[in-house]
């Protein structure tokens, strides 16, 4: 009987610090964050381009917040927009999506959807994510409004690079671009874009929803110089780290937890210049599933890339 009060009071205490640790990463959740990468991409005398990374937004209509945040980085005055999919998180989040995306819609930009601008999202369990894929796909509860968030982003000039291809010059700069559809869905088409990129070009970038490393792969060996991607969430809920930006413990997709988030080389062991070998930059996004709106060591963000000259 004695032990009675003892076990009481650790239940309490664990139960104190299990809310506590729900209201923290409730509010990280909403700690959104600007990252500054730079990449050394461009020809030798180029003016540094400033090239604004979005992905996986999960946009609810209730999150006023995000939208309000997402309208500011207009203010940033990026050279080229990139977006990697996943902005929808409901049937009526394409109008909240592109007001706050407004100031951005006019300025050049190319863009890839996920699965969360295709399907509904669902409630789902986040330890599953821990476990091995066992390959299912949740596409049973209904499509969202992809198709009026595409004529938005085109009728604003944005790029649709979904399995195919598209160019654009900026301040000088010749970009050459490649694009898949979902690869997390399997909706990637590689033999659409495949083939050596465009030698003409003065940057060219792919760009990818979900880094699966068939993509990356293919994208590294046809002679891309960086490959873009979202989805992963940089893990959502990760260990702690003295850096600030947490130990991933999953991907959700067949890339390892080391380039999770964060700019590094595709393949891994691989350096500038090695041929079959590009730059790679994943964003751990700005949202979560809806229904669990939760992040730990691990801040929802967007990301400025600035391009500059490769060295010498």
């Amino acid at each position: 009987m004695a032990l009675l009060p003892v076990v009481r009071r650790t239940l309490g205490a664990g139960a104190l610090a299990g809310a506590a640790l729900t209201t923290y990463a409730a509010w990280e959740a909403r700690a959104y964050t600007l990252r500054h990468v730079t990449v050394p991409l461009l020809p030798a005398g180029a003016d540094p381009l400033r090239v604004l990374h979005l992905s996986d937004i999960h946009m609810a209509p209730d999150q006023r917040k995000k939208a309000e945040w997402l309208r500011g980085l207009g203010a940033l005055e990026p050279d080229l927009v990139i977006n990697t999919g996943d902005n929808l998180a409901g049937m009526r989040a394409v109008p909240v999506v592109t007001e706050a995306l407004e100031p951005l819609l006019d300025v050049p930009g190319v863009y890839v959807l996920g699965s969360n601008d295709y399907w509904v999202p669902t409630m789902r369990n986040p330890l599953l994510y821990l476990l091995p894929d066992d390959g299912t796909r949740h596409t049973g509860q209904g499509q969202l409004p992809w198709p009026e968030l595409k004529q938005r982003f085109n009728e604003s000039g944005w790029l649709d690079l979904t399995n195919g291809f598209g160019s654009l010059t900026v301040r000088g700069v010749h970009l050459a671009f490649a694009g898949v559809d979902d690869p997390h869905l399997e909706y990637d088409d590689l033999a659409r874009v495949a083939g050596p990129a465009d030698t003409e070009a003065d940057v060219r970038l792919a760009v990818t929803h979900a880094p699966y490393l068939r993509v990356l792969d293919q994208f590294a060996r046809d002679g891309y110089d960086a490959i873009i991607a979202g989805h992963t969430h940089g893990g959502q809920v990760c260990l702690p780290t003295l850096d600030g930006r947490g130990r991933t413990l999953t991907t959700n997709c067949d890339i390892e937890p080391a380039r999770a988030k964060g700019l590094h080389r595709h393949p891994a062991d691989s350096a500038p210049g090695d041929p079959g070998s590009a730059w790679l930059h994943v964003s751990a996004g700005l949202g979560t599933n809806p229904y669990v709106r939760l992040r730990v060591a691990c801040r929802p963000e967007a990301t400025l890339l600035t391009l500059v000259p490769k060295p010498a």
